[in-house]
């Protein structure tokens, strides 16, 4: 049933994702060219601002999974209840503070920015944009983290992808009408609020949640413990946009362009994290299913094929991004001459900072399914701490660029925090076996970038054209990392295709 259930997630949420990426990528590139560089990077600005009450979650949405696996794996209702009652009261508190934080951001947000618009106009889309998070938070967050417990996670992928996709299309309508901006937004903001309101009733009809039982308050009593995480990976995706969306207003060392700028090349490695990041989401929930059932043996067996197959992954896939993301972006952005988006160092380092980030999710995803927040939350608040102070450092001097040597420097500690911690405390083996692994694909990565370099120009103004690139550059790197890996791993390369082929045998048996 783990199989079946992990093959399924990853299905729905690899079709889910391949719609938001493609999304994704259209609707910024309609927003940009209809409303120009400077609005989509207000917008972009907002959107983070408004995301920081997320602070006040405490990482409650992982300690939450945690507590779930158990009672779900025995089948025990009144425990799951207890524990669905607590997190959606909790939720709903940061339900009720979220609208007093939109409404004073929306009179503040206008003085942090400068915009030919006037207060009103900044002051309405903050409100505008707020809608759908405030939808979220009383309406679908508690059952979304039921769901992933419970290994139906495409449940919620499956209304994302219907909301994404409609949401591109009326973005394109209300952008071929000649809709003003605030309505266009509007009209998005109300499809993304409409997502949650289907999911609380999907939950409600398909699970017994007795609304009698007690809210069982001991289940977010490591919240405080997972805030750390829950911080540390918040700083990951938003404090980029914080600092240069200060210093464009304090500093004027540039405007708020640069926070467009840096939002194309973020939304292009945004959508391959969340591809890679389909892997990790379909099996997180089977290993806590394993943890809980004390099946330790069955674990390590299971972790070392997923910890091969995830890093190869990565190589292959973020190799590919550093020597395609300029090419892209130049393509994407041909036309466009509101911003410089040509960006190759920035691209680069960006890259490798959401490489690190997604090197971690094996030993990130067991060590939480695990329930092990408070011994890793250390080395969460020392990652919160590089990322901001190197930051602030190096944002005046060195722009977008400087941010994202932070973050990539953030990324890298944590990263090798959660690889020794998991290979020490709970795999209780050397970490020599992950350098090795680690050694061999970085040297698979350099030999593709190395001949890639040698044909693929800096910039390009035909998708066709870059699409032929990025087969050959494919191709090269799909053989590179899969002999490499094959030469100095035999047994785990073996293993993975033994695994892959009896899962997907079972399920068509089902």
């Amino acid at each position: 049933m783990r199989g079946k259930n992990a093959i399924i997630n990853l299905l729905g949420s690899a079709g889910t994702q391949v719609i938001g990426i493609l999304c994704g990528f259209i609707v910024p590139r309609i927003i940009i060219g209809t409303y120009g560089s400077e609005m989509n990077g207000l917008m972009h600005s907002i959107t983070q601002f408004l995301s920081y009450i997320t602070l006040l979650e405490s990482g409650v949405a992982g300690v939450i999974r945690a507590a779930l696996y158990k009672p779900l794996a025995e089948n025990d209702n009144n425990k799951v209840s207890g524990i669905i009652m607590a997190t959606e009261g909790f939720f709903r508190k940061i339900c009720l503070i979220f609208v007093g934080y939109a409404a004073v951001l929306a009179c503040v947000f206008p003085f942090i920015v400068e915009g030919d618009d006037g207060w009103l106009s900044t002051f309405a889309m903050v409100l505008i944009i707020a809608l759908s998070t405030i939808s979220q938070y009383y309406f679908g967050i508690t059952y979304n983290v039921l769901l992933q417990a419970d290994q139906k996670r495409y449940i919620y992928e499956m209304l994302g992808a219907a909301a994404v996709a409609v949401n591109a299309i009326m973005v394109f309508a209300c952008a071929s009408l000649g809709a003003s901006v605030h309505v266009m937004k509007l009209v998005s903001s109300t499809v993304f609020a409409i997502r949650p309101i289907f999911l609380n009733l999907y939950v409600k009809k398909k699970y017994s949640i007795d609304r009698r039982v007690a809210p069982d308050k001991a289940a977010l009593s490591q919240r405080w413990d997972g805030m750390g995480h829950h911080i540390a990976y918040f700083l990951h995706s938003n404090t980029d946009v914080f600092i240069l969306t200060l210093c464009a207003r304090i500093t004027k060392a540039f405007s708020i362009a640069e926070v467009s700028v840096y939002s194309v090349y973020y939304s292009v490695t945004y959508g391959i994290v969340s591809a890679v990041n389909i892997l990790h989401l379909s099996v997180e929930a089977a290993f806590g299913n394993m943890i809980a059932k004390g099946e330790k043996a069955l674990m390590k067996l299971n972790f070392k094929v997923y910890e091969q197959m995830s890093m190869m992954l990565n190589t292959f896939v973020f190799t590919c991004t550093a020597v395609l993301l300029v090419p892209f972006v130049s393509v994407y952005t041909h036309g466009i001459d509101d911003a410089d988006y040509i960006r190759p160092l920035f691209g680069y380092i960006l890259t490798l900072a959401e490489a690190l980030f997604c090197i971690r999710k094996p030993y990130n995803n067991v060590t939480h399914a695990a329930g092990h927040y408070r011994q890793t939350k250390k080395g969460a608040y020392i990652e919160a701490g590089i990322n901001i102070v190197l930051s602030v450092v190096l944002v005046v001097p060195f722009g977008i660029t400087g941010v994202a040597v932070a973050t990539a420097l953030a990324m890298g500690y944590r990263t090798l925090d959660y690889v020794r911690y998991l290979y020490k405390n709970i795999l209780e083996e050397k970490l020599s076996y992950f350098f090795r692994m680690l050694a061999v694909n970085a040297a698979a990565c350099g030999v593709t970038c190395f001949i890639s370099s040698l044909f693929l120009p800096d910039t390009l103004d035909s998708y066709l054209v870059f699409l032929a690139y990025a087969v050959a550059v494919a191709l090269i790197c799909v053989v590179t990392v899969a002999a490499l890996n094959f030469v100095f791993f035999p047994k785990n390369l073996k293993s993975i295709i033994s695994t892959v082929s009896r899962t997907v045998k079972n399920f068509l048996k089902r």
